[in-house]
């Protein structure tokens, strides 16, 4: 069963947690195949030269939207208290958002702004579906490492798929628009980011639901015939992640409707983009929506990364073909090998007892260390945001195909 499906479950076994943990459990615990063995990382594994800042923000609107920022942050401000971070779900009412784990970041609290190399290159990250922002804090704590400003919003949405999943595929797209424009608001003489972030060139990255939200920030449109094939041929093999459809296919009218769009488009739905869109990174992205016609409407660089061993948003349903359809001068593919959904997800230092069993389903992978998982993605994403983003080049020699051999990976590359 697919990671995401069990975790609608978690109001039924979220009681008896606690009585599975003192008993009896299926041990999943197996010997790790592909781990760092060597004492070096990758060159932009390791973290950059900035310290880092994050503050919670909240757009402007009739639907404000709760944000994370992080941002290179003053030296000044090594002595301000670090953050901890929380591993939430979004369930809803009565629940709110269930912290599965916490673990201690490196980021200041509140520090002040380092203005004296900005305006920085903006990243904008959307988290998985039902997921909370500091869910990815770790990438986005590195990425403002390297001279770059990431805000997380925090989509409007709970762990209801039935009636959720289909109204966040029309939202997340529009959510994106709205932290941009709020940014150009508060990049103005005053504002809160004034002289702290340069939205002339903007990457997007997310994992899972925001994979998906990603690729339609880049110009990728929704393709009525090609969904609905592509389902049809999920559930006739009985697919496991089939379920996706089932939550999907009934309310393609609802979503039409919530786009405000008078019907159902026969063929490729309109595009949610900004022309400032510059690189986009889908990780175990959700591109089933699309097809190839609704891929190949992508023409900004693109490094999609996925496991192979994902069963929430299958390799072949996205990671692969957001490399092989998109029409990008440049693009990147990395695949983990036997990697799955979670992977890209937080460490998980600290679990409560009486979430331990429920958690692993999140917290680790049968066949990675994470940690080196996570060097690989900072290392390469890193690289990708600052070719793209900085026009450095040195970062665009790592991208470079030749030599790249790394445990578990494989590279390939058009553009570089």
């Amino acid at each position: 069963m697919s990671n995401r499906k069990k975790s609608v479950n978690l109001v039924i076994v979220f009681a008896v947690l606690a009585l599975l943990f003192m008993g009896a459990r299926a041990n999943r615990e197996t010997e790790v195949k592909y781990t760092n063995s060597s004492s070096t990382e990758p060159s932009y594994a390791s973290r950059g030269s900035h310290p880092v800042g994050i503050r919670d923000l909240e757009t402007d609107g009739e639907s404000p939207l709760a944000i994370a920022v992080w941002y290179p942050a003053s030296s000044a401000s090594n002595s301000a208290e670090k953050v901890s971070y929380r591993y939430e779900i979004k369930m809803g009412d009565p629940f709110g958002r269930v912290s599965l784990a916490t673990y201690d970041g490196d980021a200041f609290r509140d520090a002040a702004f380092d203005l004296s190399d900005g305006p920085y290159p903006l990243v904008i990250l959307s988290p998985g579906f039902s997921f909370g922002a500091s869910t990815y804090a770790w990438l986005a704590e590195h990425l403002a490492s390297y001279g770059f400003v990431v805000i997380a919003p925090e989509h409007q949405e709970h762990l209801d798929p039935a009636n959720e999943l289909w109204r966040s595929a029309i939202e997340r797209p529009q959510d994106i628009l709205s932290v941009l424009a709020y940014v150009d608001e508060q990049t103005a003489d005053g504002g809160v980011f004034d002289g702290l972030v340069n939205a002339e060139r903007v990457g997007v990255i997310g994992h899972s639901y925001g994979g998906y939200t990603s690729l339609a920030a880049a110009g990728a449109r929704i393709n009525t015939p090609e969904f609905k094939a592509h389902c049809e041929e999920a559930s006739a093999s009985d697919h496991p992640a089939t379920w996706l459809c089932d939550e999907l296919l009934p309310h393609l009218d609802d979503m039409a409707d919530l786009a405000g769009l008078e019907s159902t488009p026969d063929g490729l739905w309109p595009a949610w983009t900004d022309p400032r869109i510059a690189a986009i990174v889908p990780m175990a992205g959700d591109a089933f929506f699309f097809g190839h016609e609704g891929l190949a409407e992508i023409n900004v660089p693109v490094m999609a990364i996925g496991g192979t061993k994902d069963n929430d948003a299958p390799y072949e349903w996205g990671t692969h073909p957001a490399y092989e359809y998109a029409s990008s001068p440049g693009k990147v593919l990395i695949s983990l090998t036997d990697a799955e959904h979670m992977i890209f997800t937080n460490p998980c230092e600290k679990v409560p007892f009486y979430l331990k069993l429920f958690s692993r389903e999140f917290c680790s992978d049968p066949d990675w260390d994470r940690n080196y998982a996570h060097e690989l993605v900072s290392h390469f994403t890193t690289a990708f945001l600052l070719t793209e983003l900085k026009q450095d080049s040195a970062a665009s020699d790592a991208l470079v195909p030749s030599g790249i051999e790394l445990p578990g990976m494989k590279y390939e590359a058009q553009g570089y």
